[in-house]
C-alpha cells in the first residue's frame, strides 16, 4: 500500500471529501475510475501523476476518435504516431525524422520561455529518435498587431525562439506568421524540427528488459513546469497570469550538450530505450516507455537529481524543467554510458530499473510513495465522444455572396494595402532574427514558398513548409481542412520537391462546446481526405484544444507542417522571377472567391462566406505537372497563388527576383475579382524563352489548364485586364510597402 507523503499535502480522504482532484482537471467519473484502477483512494503523488497522464495534452482524451481518421501508413513511412517523431524513408538507407508541437498557453503567459522550450522540446523529440536534427520551422499566430499586448506578446515569441535556436546551432529556415483579432490572448506558437537518421540508428521510446537499469540524463529538476500539461489542458483565464511557474525555462546550451552526448550514446549502439522528458516530465517518459515494452518500472526518487531543496516525490514526477532524458541499458552498459556524459559534462544519474509486474512504484527515503498500474496511466484513460453540432455562424454564412463588394478602381491602391497586410507583409523582421545560415546546408532561406536544406554528401535536399488558413477553416472546416493540405503540397513541388508526408498541430478551441468539437471533426474529414489524394499520410503531431479568449474560440487552426524530398539539387525552385524576357505562365482557373481572403479581410475586418473552392483530383494533377516539369529543367521559377491572389504572387515574385514584369490577362470577372480572388490550385511559373513551348505543350499533355500571360521586363509590376490598366506600379515602390508594414508597426 503506498504511503502518504508529508502532512502538508492532503491525505487521501481529504482529495476524496474536498474533491481536490477537480483542481487539477480530474472530473467526479475519472477519479472513481482511478480508484477503481487503484482498489483503493490515490494520494496526493498518485492524483497528480493520473491528472497529468490523463490530460488532454498527454492522452488526448477527446481527440482521439477524431485523430483515427487520418491515414497513417504508406510505403516510405518508417515509423508514424505514437513515438517521439515520424520517420520517413528517403532511401540510400537514410530517413527524415519530423514532427511539430503546440507551447500556445505557456507563450500567451510567459512569450520568450514559452516558446524557447516549445523549440527545445520539439528538438529533443527529434535526437530522442537518433536523428540529427537540421532545421527548424514554425507557425505562429496572433491578434491585431496594432495591441501593444500583442506587439508584446509577437516580439519576446519570436526573440524566445531565435534565441533557443540561434544558440543550439540549429537553422530556423522557414514558418509563417498569420495576424487575426481571433487569436487576440491566446496566441498560437507551433514548433517544428526536422532531422536526419540512417535506418539502423532508429530508437523507440521502450523500457525493455527486466533488471536494466533506467538513468536520469540531463539538468537537475527543479519546481518549474509543474503541471504544465494540465495547463495546456484549460481555457486560459484571468487567473492563468499566475500561473507561471507552469511555464519552463530553457537552457538551449545545455540542450546542445545533452543532444551531441545523446546522439553519441546512440552512435556506441548499447542503447535499448530512450525518451526525452517533455510534457509531465518524469511521469509520461517513465509511464510511456514502461507501456510501450509491457513492462514496469520502479523509480528511486532520492536519486533523482534536483536543484531545489526539500522537493516532495509530487514535484519532481510533475516538473517539466527542461533538457531532461530517460533512456534504458543493459548493466554491463552502465559504465560505458556514464562515461560518455562524464565527458560532456552531463549528469547521469541511475534512478530505477525495468520490472515485470507492470507498475509504476516510486520509492522516497525509504518509503514507497507511489503504485498505479501503467496500462491504467497510459492505455485506460477514458475516451470521450463528445457531442458535435453544426455553428449557426456556418448557415448565417451560406447566404453571403463574397464577390458582392463595391468595385475597387484604385487597384494600385488595393494591392498596396494588401502587401502591407501583416498576414501578406515580408517577415524579414521576424526571420532576420533568425539564424538560418548555421551549418551551411540551406539551400533555400526564408521568404520563399519553401525552404530547402541539402543533404551532406548526396545529391538530394529536403524542402519543408507550415501552412494554415484558419479563416478558410472557420468559414468551412472540411474545405478549409483540404486546402492546408494541398497548400503545403503546392509549397513544396513549386520548391523542386515531391511531397513525402506530413505531420500537424490541430489548434481548437474547447471541445466541449459542440460548435468547437463539430470543427474540429470537420477539419479532419478534410485533411484526410487530402492526405489520401495527394499521397501525404500522417506521421506524427500534436492537438491543442482549450484555445479561447473572452471572446470564444480562436479560428480552428490545423496547422500542416509538410517535408518533400528534393532528388536532384538541380531541381531546386524559388518565387524569384531570374532573367528579362523570362516567359510567365499561369496554371488554374480562377474564379471570384472571397470568403476568408485577404482583401475581405482588408476591406471588412473579418471572415465571411465560404472559402474557396478545391478539388483534389485536380490539385493532384497540377502539382505533378509542375513538379515533373521543374524536374525536367523546363522551369525558371514557381510561386504558388494563396494570400492576395494573382496581384500578390505576382509582386512578390518581382520583388524576390528584382525585376518587372508585364503581365496581360482576360476574363469575364471584374478586374478586381481577378486579381485577388483566393481560387485554388493556381501556381505562377516563369520560363527561359526557349523552354516555353516545351512547357506548355507539357502541361498540356497531363491536362492540366494554363496561359501563357506575360514577359518578365523592366522594374514595375504591369498587370492589364481585358486590355485595360489594371495595376502599374515601381517594384520598389511595391517592396517599401511590403518590407516596411510590420516593422512601422512594431515601432
Amino acid at each position: 500500500m503506498a504511503q502518504q507523503l508529508t502532512a502538508k499535502e492532503p491525505t487521501a480522504d481529504q482529495i476524496a471529501d474536498q474533491k481536490i482532484y477537480s483542481q487539477f482537471g480530474v472530473s467526479d467519473y475519472e477519479y472513481e475510475l482511478i480508484c477503481g484502477f487503484l482498489g483503493r483512494k490515490p494520494n496526493y503523488t498518485e492524483i497528480g501523476v493520473f491528472s497529468v497522464m490523463w490530460s488532454e495534452h498527454c492522452s488526448y482524451k477527446n481527440s482521439k476518435p477524431i485523430l483515427k481518421k487520418f491515414p497513417i501508413t504508406g510505403p516510405r513511412v518508417l515509423m508514424g504516431p505514437g513515438e517521439g517523431a515520424g520517420i520517413v524513408d528517403i532511401g540510400d538507407n537514410q530517413a527524415v525524422v519530423f514532427k511539430i508541437e503546440s507551447h500556445n498557453h505557456p507563450s500567451a503567459v510567459e512569450p520568450f520561455q514559452g516558446a524557447a522550450t516549445g523549440v527545445g522540446g520539439i528538438i529533443r523529440d527529434i535526437f530522442s529518435m537518433g536523428a540529427r536534427p537540421v532545421a527548424l520551422l514554425n507557425s505562429l499566430r496572433f491578434g491585431n498587431l496594432e495591441n501593444e499586448r500583442v506587439k508584446y506578446l509577437f516580439e519576446h515569441v519570436v526573440s524566445g525562439i531565435a534565441g533557443y535556436g540561434n544558440c543550439i546551432g540549429i537553422p530556423t529556415v522557414a514558418g509563417e506568421v498569420m495576424f487575426d483579432e481571433s487569436y487576440e490572448g491566446n496566441p498560437l506558437v507551433n514548433a517544428m524540427c526536422v532531422g536526419l537518421i540512417d535506418h539502423d540508428k532508429i530508437q523507440r521510446g521502450v523500457a525493455k528488459g527486466v533488471g536494466n537499469p533506467v538513468f536520469y540524463v540531463g539538468p537537475a529538476t527543479g519546481r518549474d513546469g509543474i503541471h504544465g500539461a494540465t495547463f495546456a489542458s484549460v481555457e486560459l483565464s484571468e487567473e492563468s497570469e499566475e500561473k507561471r511557474t507552469a511555464v519552463q525555462v530553457g537552457d538551449p546550451f545545455m540542450e546542445k550538450l545533452v543532444m551531441e552526448a545523446t546522439l553519441e550514446l546512440i552512435d556506441s549502439g548499447i542503447v535499448l530505450g530512450i525518451q526525452d522528458m517533455g510534457a509531465a516530465g518524469l511521469t509520461c517518459s517513465s509511464a510511456e516507455m514502461a507501456s510501450k515494452a509491457g513492462n514496469g518500472l520502479e523509480l528511486y526518487l532520492d536519486e533523482v537529481p534536483q536543484r531545489e531543496t526539500g522537493m516532495t516525490p509530487y514535484e519532481m514526477m510533475l516538473s517539466e524543467s527542461q533538457e531532461r532524458m530517460l533512456f534504458v541499458v543493459e548493466p554491463q552498459h552502465e559504465a560505458q554510458a556514464k562515461e560518455i556524459f562524464d565527458r560532456w559534462g552531463i549528469i547521469c544519474a541511475k534512478v530505477g530499473k525495468v520490472t515485470d509486474d507492470g507498475r509504476l512504484r516510486l520509492f522516497h527515503q525509504g518509503e514507497e510513495v507511489a503504485d498505479m498500474p501503467v496500462k491504467a496511466l497510459v492505455d485506460e484513460c477514458p475516451v470521450y465522444e463528445k457531442p458535435s453540432a453544426e455553428p449557426a455562424y456556418y448557415r448565417d454564412n451560406a447566404k453571403v455572396d463574397t464577390a458582392a463588394f463595391a468595385e475597387i478602381t484604385d487597384l494600385n491602391g488595393a494591392l498596396e494595402k494588401v502587401l502591407a497586410s501583416p498576414t501578406v507583409a515580408s517577415k524579414e523582421w521576424v526571420y532576420n532574427q533568425y539564424d538560418y545560415m548555421v551549418r551551411t546546408s540551406t539551400a533555400v532561406q526564408p521568404g520563399s514558398d519553401a525552404a530547402v536544406v541539402t543533404i551532406p554528401g548526396t545529391r538530394k535536399a529536403l524542402a519543408m513548409t507550415t501552412d494554415c488558413n484558419g479563416r478558410y477553416v472557420y468559414l468551412d472546416p472540411e474545405v478549409g481542412g483540404r486546402i492546408s493540405v494541398a497548400e503545403a503540397a503546392r509549397n513544396i513541388v513549386c520548391s523542386g520537391a515531391e511531397p513525402l508526408a506530413i505531420t500537424d498541430n490541430l489548434n481548437f478551441g474547447n471541445p466541449e462546446k459542440p460548435e468547437v468539437f463539430w470543427q474540429l471533426e470537420k477539419a479532419a474529414d478534410g485533411m484526410s481526405e487530402a492526405c489520401v489524394v495527394l499521397d501525404t499520410p500522417v506521421i506524427g503531431g500534436n492537438v491543442s484544444l482549450y484555445n479561447e479568449n473572452a471572446k470564444g474560440a480562436i479560428y480552428p487552426t490545423p496547422v500542416i507542417g509538410m517535408v518533400g524530398l528534393v532528388h536532384d539539387v538541380d531541381h531546386i525552385t524559388t518565387q524569384g522571377f531570374k532573367a528579362e524576357g523570362d516567359v510567365i505562365i499561369l496554371i488554374g482557373e480562377t474564379k471570384a472567391e472571397f470568403g476568408g481572403s485577404e482583401l475581405q479581410y482588408v476591406l471588412e475586418g473579418a471572415p465571411s462566406g465560404r472559402p474557396p473552392e478545391i478539388d483534389l483530383p485536380t490539385e493532384k494533377k497540377v502539382i505533378g505537372a509542375v513538379l515533373g516539369a521543374i524536374q525536367k529543367g523546363l522551369v525558371a521559377s514557381a510561386h504558388d497563388l494563396s494570400e492576395g491572389g494573382i496581384a500578390v504572387a505576382a509582386a512578390e515574385s518581382c520583388i524576390s527576383g528584382g525585376l518587372g514584369a508585364e503581365i496581360a490577362l482576360s476574363t469575364e470577372l471584374r478586374a478586381d475579382q481577378l486579381l485577388f480572388s483566393e481560387s485554388q490550385s493556381r501556381i505562377l511559373l516563369s520560363a527561359k524563352p526557349d523552354n516555353a513551348a516545351a512547357l506548355t505543350a507539357y502541361l498540356n499533355e497531363q491536362g492540366v489548364i494554363n496561359a501563357t500571360v506575360g514577359t518578365v521586363k523592366g522594374s514595375s509590376l504591369s498587370i492589364n485586364v481585358n486590355g485595360k490598366s489594371g495595376i502599374n506600379a515601381p517594384v520598389k515602390q511595391l517592396e517599401k510597402v511590403w518590407k516596411d508594414a510590420i516593422p512601422c508597426l512594431m515601432k
